[in-house]
């Protein structure tokens, strides 16, 4: 059965191949290039092929992956939030990118809780991280309201720059002076 969860705003659910015209328009945003990474994807039928050797792939090997976050309103994905499990790192890691104008109006702090909440109770994970650049700093204020601290920086990629490397418990709830969604997030 295909994972979903649904929060006041927003729905989680796995990635389709359908999906591809967002990914190809995420995966392109400047700010997912500067902040994440430049995946390469440049037409739908890559985008396709990111969707099923990544997230979809992920659902088959780990239970889990980055799962794509619709507006309930509209039923348009606004973005992607979810679980990546690298194999060179100790626990699963939270992931989390939307499209611009959904900047700022609370949805990514909505879908991160939902999925840390998913992390704990579906998935019994008990511990996650969370990785980003040093420079990201409306993300790094993302993670510290969610509950993560600073572990660690250093290269996770070879050949790749110093990353920031957060990490939480998940039964600590999320800080009740935290839930304001329409900051940071």
């Amino acid at each position: 059965m295909a994972f979903s969860v649904e929060t006041e705003r927003l729905q989680l659910r796995e990635f389709m191949p359908e999906d591809a015209g967002y990914a190809l328009r995420q995966l392109n945003e400047p700010s997912f290039i500067e902040n994440i990474a430049d995946r390469g994807v440049r037409d739908l039928e890559q985008a396709r092929a990111y969707l099923v050797s990544g997230p979809i792939a992920s659902y088959a090997s780990n239970g889990f992956g980055l799962w794509a976050v619709l507006e309930k309103p509209s039923g348009r994905i606004i973005g992607m939030c979810g679980l990546i499990k690298r194999p060179h790192l100790e626990h699963a890691d939270l992931g989390y990118a939307f499209l611009p104008e959904y900047f700022g109006k609370g949805f990514a702090f909505e879908a991160c809780t939902a999925t840390i909440t998913a992390a704990s109770c579906h998935f019994s994970l008990q511990h996650l991280l969370a990785i980003v650049n040093p420079d990201n700093a409306p993300s790094r204020r993302l993670l510290e309201k969610l509950g993560f601290r600073l572990q660690e920086t250093r290269v996770v990629h070879a050949d790749e720059p110093v990353l920031c490397i957060y990490h939480r418990a998940t039964r600590e709830a999320v800080p009740e002076w935290a839930h304001n969604p329409g900051r940071n997030g």
